[in-house]
Formats: structure tokens, C-alpha cells, sequence
């Protein structure tokens, strides 16, 4: 039996007909769900961020490609999976980095080359179980981290890596609740530019589960690091290379740069799902850039504007600027050393 799944900030909602994502893009001023009953309307909220976070990407995909199957097989029973198969592919072009989605659409393309009684019924297990394995992998992740964080006065988190962000309960955020419900830790977090996925979601979700926070301008990082308010920095991640680098929202190697700096602490906290073990340097991620409207002011976007923007979402920091890469399955320490192998054997 699929274990029921359970968290007080739901970004994603399966209704058995139909898939309701929070839209994201309007917290915290309006709490709206938009419901999607196939792929092509999935992947427009993974398009346009109504849904973001890897994990919460790709279990969205999932249920995707269930809504495919159950619509395809309504139309033509017999001739059903062509259409499934382009629906697939629509999904996969959703987002190009976060490698959760791309594994994701892996298992149930598997699954869906296996001679099945009943299709619909397979795909909605399978999509319902990637999404209840991933709120527990996060509740294992929140206790492993929460080791590393006891005795710690003060910890930064980047972006939103929460409830949010994940099946629920979150990565660099599941940290934070589990270390909270043992000790008490200053909490602050910066806004992140342009999204704010910080000041919008962050301070939203921790807000909705009680635990007082404080934001900081991104730009203040320097300073509130060498004031000695923090000792550990806590991140999520959209995808792991081999060898132990990360990609995830820009940001975050400056971060990781500063803490090198100023002795600071920096823990990336993602399941195995973000670890793509066919590449192995971080240089050969392929960076999502966004469109320049996201960032430039309406005052220059007309034709001839001399000024436009350079928009990439996401940053890599290289594995010797990480203290440890928490995963499901374990911590590894110091992950240039020996990179990830340890996790891939699960041997620790």
C-alpha cells in the first residue's frame, strides 16, 4: 500500500481525474490551485513555474504522464501509445536542467514498455509512489542534516528547497524543521533575485509551519557571514554531477564562494533522483536561461532598447567548495575527495 501522504504546504494535489498545482508565482498574496487534467496543460505550469523545485518538477511530470494515458486511452483505446509518447517528449522539454524530471519520465517510460493489464491504473501507482518515496527521502535527509547542524546557532538557506519545492516536507528546508523541532536556530534567508523565491516562498512556508525566520537582502550575505551569525549554509540542488558538483538557483555559488571566504559551512541537501551519473563535471550541465522580460524593468522592453538582460536561472558550484552532500541513502563528507561513488554502491 502507497503511504499516505501528508504535509501542511501542499504545492501539488492528486485528485484522482486531475492534477491541482498551487501556483506559485502568485504567494504568498493569493493561495490559488489551477487544476490540469493532461500534459500539455502540465507542462505549461512547469513552463511558466507555476511549479518549480526539481523534485516537485519531476513528480508533477509523473502525474502527467498518467493524465496521458488516462486521455489517450479514453480516445483510442487500441492505438493510445504514440500519443502518450509525444506527450512524454512535451514534458521532457518543460525544463532542461533539473535532471529529476528527465528521471522521473524515465520510470514510467519504463513502465509503459511493460505488457499492462490496465495502464491507467500502473501510472497513477507509479506517479503516487515516486511522490510518497520523495517525502520520505526528505524526512530521512531533514534527520541526517539536522546531525550536522546540532549545537548551531545560525543557518542561511537559498531560493525555496521546501515543501514547495518537493513532494513535501522539502531538502535544505526539511533540515531546518527537523533541527528545529530539536534546538533552537536563528533562521535567515535571502530574498533570492529575480524570482524571490526566498522572500515569496521561503518566509511563506516556514510562516505556515511556525518557524520564525529572518530575511536578509541577497546582497547582505557578506556582511551577515562575517558578523558570525551563521555557521552553516543549507541549500537544495536541481542536479548533482558524478564527481560532486551542483547546480542550483544562481545564487548559490556566490554563496558557496563567500562561505569558502568567511569559514561558513555549506551543505547541499537533494535525493539520489538529482544525481546524474553520466556526466561528471559540473561544466557540462546545460543552464536554463530565462527570457529577458523576467528581469528587466517594462521601461526597456520595447524595440531598440539599448539595454537587455542576461537571465540564467541556475549557477554550478564545484564540489571543493562543499562540505557535505546530504542524500536519502547517506552524507558524504567533503565530496571532492571521492565524489559521490559511496552513494551510487551505498556503501558509507
Amino acid at each position: 500500500m502507497t503511504p499516505a501522504i501528508t504535509t501542511t504546504v501542499q504545492a501539488l494535489q492528486w485528485t484522482g481525474t486531475h492534477l491541482a498545482v498551487l501556483d506559485q508565482r502568485l504567494l504568498p498574496e493569493q493561495l490559488i490551485y489551477n487544476n490540469y487534467n493532461d500534459a500539455i496543460g502540465v507542462t505549461d505550469a512547469i513552463t511558466t513555474m507555476q511549479v518549480r523545485g526539481a523534485p516537485a518538477i519531476g513528480i508533477a511530470a509523473t502525474y502527467g504522464v498518467a493524465l496521458a494515458v488516462i486521455q489517450r486511452h479514453q480516445q483510442n483505446p487500441k492505438q493510445w501509445q504514440q500519443k502518450v509518447a509525444e506527450d512524454i517528449a512535451l514534458l521532457a522539454s518543460s525544463r532542461p536542467t533539473a535532471v529529476n524530471l528527465f528521471w522521473a519520465l524515465a520510470q514510467m517510460t519504463a513502465l509503459l514498455a511493460q505488457p499492462l493489464s490496465d495502464p491507467i491504473t500502473a501510472t497513477i501507482t507509479l506517479a503516487k509512489k515516486i511522490h510518497s518515496d520523495d517525502i520520505a527521502a526528505n524526512k530521512a535527509m531533514g534527520e541526517l542534516g539536522a546531525d550536522l547542524l546540532t549545537g548551531a546557532k545560525g543557518v542561511m538557506t537559498h531560493c525555496n528547497a521546501g515543501a514547495l519545492a518537493t513532494g513535501g516536507y522539502g531538502t535544505a528546508l526539511g533540515v531546518i524543521r527537523s533541527i528545529c523541532q530539536r534546538q533552537a536556530i536563528n533562521i535567515y534567508m535571502g530574498e533570492t533575485r529575480p524570482w524571490l523565491q526566498g522572500a515569496r516562498l521561503t518566509a511563506w512556508e516556514l510562516a505556515q509551519e511556525g518557524i520564525p525566520a529572518t530575511l536578509i537582502a541577497d546582497s547582505a550575505a557578506a556582511w551577515l557571514m562575517k558578523s558570525g551569525a551563521i555557521e552553516w549554509i543549507v541549500v537544495g540542488a536541481d542536479r548533482i554531477t558524478a564527481r560532486g558538483d551542483v547546480a542550483n538557483k544562481i545564487g548559490t555559488y556566490s554563496l558557496a564562494v563567500l562561505a569558502k571566504q568567511y569559514g561558513v559551512k555549506l551543505m547541499v541537501v537533494a535525493p539520489t533522483s538529482t544525481i546524474d551519473w553520466s556526466i561528471e563535471k559540473g561544466d557540462e550541465i546545460d543552464i536554463e536561461q530565462r527570457p529577458d522580460h523576467e528581469l528587466l524593468s517594462s521601461y526597456y522592453q520595447h524595440e531598440g532598447s539599448l539595454i537587455n538582460a542576461w537571465n540564467p536561472v541556475f549557477d554550478v558550484t564545484p564540489a571543493e567548495l562543499i562540505t557535505a552532500i546530504v542524500t536519502e541513502r547517506g552524507v558524504v563528507m567533503n565530496p571532492t575527495l571521492l565524489g559521490l561513488q559511496g552513494i551510487k554502491n551505498e556503501t558509507f
